[in-house]
């Protein structure tokens, strides 16, 4: 996406750029001359007096070497300031300012409307065994799942399905959707008679949006099965050989749980599959599955399964229900039960007779928060949202004991770009020249990540290992924000804000899941403030952190204190030493992404990313998310690059140019004003015959030998 001149036009600041800005005190310096600095010196110090060489930088412009080279270790570096101070070994070392704290935007008050969120308590004290289910059943939720009391949507969903009736269920993340299907689904395929066999094909049918979610429902319902070995289970995703997926079918798969877009590609494909048994269709995730493209594949399925079968059970689940999935629900529910969990009671409305359209979900304020989830709002302007990203990360995960974080980006770009970075800035050893390295420093945060244009392989290496794992830092795209059930992460982390409030409730539900203490923050810019009230129209209340607050961690860390000569070393407290220490922070980042070409590429491409995912926002947010709003300057900083905006467009490998049109032998080629004129006067004397006749056209050589032929 190339960003044009105009757009970058009245974003910019007088006297400031993307990169940075001079320091105020060396511009003094430069205009009124060394005699003042010098002056200024020996009032201040009974040492003899500094001897200071000011040196301008030339006008020329400079070599990528000499703009990009390495620092010094605790060097604060900025290019765009001109003089350059050199002091003895016996005084002081002067340290460059950079333009980190300087001309940003005044961060607001933020202004939030008391809102009541709707809590949804998760158990409640009615017990499995107060169901009529089968005691080895009840015995598997005990010994496996450890859990012995309901959650208040199992207490009410589980009765419906073992009544038979359709069903669309509403309940926040973490509150255990996968069991109120799991276990009635299982209760009525092991009751059945004759005994089910492998050979007849799948009685139960599956659909979620995305291939981790089938790995974690296909490890739920086979956990389920332990007692009935009979009843086979089976998945099929994207990314796994078709091969050996058809022989799995072949032999036969009871309860198919698989992604839409392969299931068609087998319905299409695969001879074996058959549908004339299946007794169960359950969407989980509706809504996700329509949102990602997938309304063609979801009919295709469901005039499949009704060419076969007439006569089935059908349940739509998901946190969220757009109007979307009431218009999936019209198609392919019948005479369903709305069960929807509020704060008050869990409602279970079956439709009025003789009213042909299902009962209406409830609205976007009937979004239900988890109970012992803590939300966070912290205003950050962009230039510092790499460094307060990366300080927090270190204070939760290092500083910290038992700590799992997720972050969110909002592309693929962005996750390989900051995975990269912060492997290779943050997880590095203290160098030797640091005294005694304190043991926290020379940690190593165990950093992951999982996003759409990873090898499947891949994907399922990184999702057991952050299940498993007790600290760790996934860093993901929104393919973790759906219905995973990751163990105890405490920490949710928003780069970016959510393009819709229905996609904020999904990503903090990674979080205080089961009952169990969770915390999310989110990152906003000055400009972006007022989508806490959007959150706050759908009943979703934020509280403030402040930025500085959050930059307290660098204060312990001692690879980014700023090293001073003298025989004395200063330590300055409070919010100057907290700004140098930052300013420490981005230049290593700076210094890593200019150091190599595949750095700096992967950082463009990032930035270019981020600015093609700041368009797509909804047109009700976009008098908040607006890319003309944006400072390209301060956003390329947050990145790590030195550039300036118009500089950070480069062509994709095998991309054409724009504007370039492909050369025509058959069109005339244009001509100069010359060539023109001459043209005319050759014109206006010739007779319009050719003296060489006219030309005969050429023949191919291929022609040719078949005439010779």
């Amino acid at each position: 996406m190339r960003v044009s001149e105009p757009l970058l036009g009245g974003l910019r600041r007088p006297g400031d750029s993307g990169s940075g800005d001079s320091s105020a005190g060396a511009m003094a310096l430069g205009f009124s001359g060394h005699k003042v600095a010098k002056r200024k010196l020996q009032e201040s110090s009974e040492e003899p007096p500094l001897k200071l060489n000011i040196q301008f930088s030339s006008p020329e412009r400079k070599t990528s070497k000499e703009r990009y080279g390495p620092s010094k270790r605790g060097a604060v570096t900025d290019s765009s300031a001109k003089p350059t101070f050199n002091a003895s070994r016996e005084g002081r070392a002067q340290v460059k300012t950079s333009s980190l704290f300087k001309n940003n935007p005044e961060i607001p008050e933020i202004h939030r409307s008391s809102v009541k969120q709707l809590q949804e308590k998760v158990f409640t004290s009615d017990s499995f065994e107060a169901l009529d289910l089968h005691p080895h059943l009840v015995s598997t939720l005990s010994s496996l799942f450890s859990i012995t009391k309901m959650t208040r949507v199992q207490k009410v969903t589980i009765p419906t399905l073992l009544s038979g009736r359709d069903a669309m269920v509403q309940s926040q993340t973490g509150s255990g959707k996968t069991l109120s299907y799991g276990v009635p689904l299982i209760q009525s395929l092991q009751g059945l008679s004759p005994k089910i066999q492998r050979s007849d094909g799948p009685y139960a049918l599956i659909l979620v949006p995305t291939r981790e979610l089938a790995l974690q429902s296909f490890d739920t319902i086979q956990k389920l099965l332990k007692p009935f070995m009979w009843i086979v289970p089976g998945v099929l995703m994207g990314g796994e050989k078709k091969k050996s997926e058809k022989a799995r079918i072949r032999k036969g798969i009871n309860i198919l749980i698989s992604t839409p877009g392969r299931l068609v590609d087998h319905i299409k494909t695969t001879k074996n599959i058959h549908f004339g048994r299946v007794r169960w269709l359950i969407l989980d995730e509706a809504d996700r599955i329509l949102d990602l493209g997938f309304e063609k594949d979801i009919t295709a399925i469901l005039n499949a399964l009704n060419a076969e079968c007439e006569v089935r059970q059908n349940v739509l689940l998901s946190a969220t229900l757009s109007q979307a999935v009431v218009r999936l629900a019209d198609i392919s529910l019948k005479d369903p039960v709305n069960v929807s969990v509020t704060e008050e009671v869990p409602v279970a409305s079956p439709r009025e007779q003789g009213d042909p359209r299902p009962t209406e979900p409830p609205g976007p304020d009937s979004y239900a928060i988890p109970e012992n989830l803590q939300q966070h709002v912290v205003v950050v302007p962009s230039k510092l949202r790499l460094v307060l990203l990366a300080a927090f990360v270190l204070d939760k995960t290092l500083y910290e004991k038992k700590q799992k974080m997720i972050v969110f980006f909002p592309s693929c770009e962005l996750v390989e770009f900051h995975y990269m970075l912060f492997n290779n800035v943050l997880n590095t050893v203290p160098e030797a020249e640091s005294p005694e390295p304190t043991p926290v420093a020379t940690r190593r945060l165990n950093l992951l990540r999982l996003h759409g244009n990873m090898d499947q392989k891949e994907r399922t290496d990184v999702f057991l290992e952050f299940s498993q794992c007790r600290n760790g830092i996934l860093l993901c795209t929104d393919v973790a924000a759906r219905g995973l059930d990751l163990p105890q992460v405490t920490w949710i982390v928003q780069y970016s804000a959510p393009t819709s409030p229905a996609e904020y409730i999904h990503r903090i539900g990674r979080t205080a899941r089961i009952g169990c203490r969770g915390s999310s923050l989110l990152l906003l810019t000055p400009s972006e403030t007022e989508y806490v009230e959007s959150l706050a129209a759908h009943k979703i209340s934020v509280s403030e952190l402040k930025m500085e607050e959050l930059l307290d961690c660098l204060m312990k860390d001692d690879r980014f204190r700023v090293k001073r000569g003298g025989s004395k070393e200063s330590q300055e407290a409070g919010e100057q030493e907290r700004r140098r220490r930052a300013t420490v922070l981005q230049s290593k980042f700076e210094d890593y992404v200019h150091s190599s070409e595949e750095a700096l590429l992967q950082a463009k491409t990032a930035l270019q990313s981020f600015i093609r995912s700041y368009a797509t926002y909804h047109r009700t947010l976009k008098h908040i998310f607006h890319v003309r709003r944006l400072h390209l300057g301060h956003v390329a900083k947050s990145f790590g690059l030195r550039d300036a905006p118009q500089n950070l467009v480069r062509p994709r490998p095998g991309a054409k140019k724009r504007g370039h049109r492909q050369e025509r032998p058959d069109l005339p080629k244009k001509l100069t004003n010359k060539q023109r004129l001459a043209a005319i006067m050759r014109s206006e004397y010739s007779s319009g015959i050719s003296p060489g006749g006219p030309k005969k056209p050429k023949r191919s050589k291929k022609s040719q030998s078949q005439k010779r032929t």
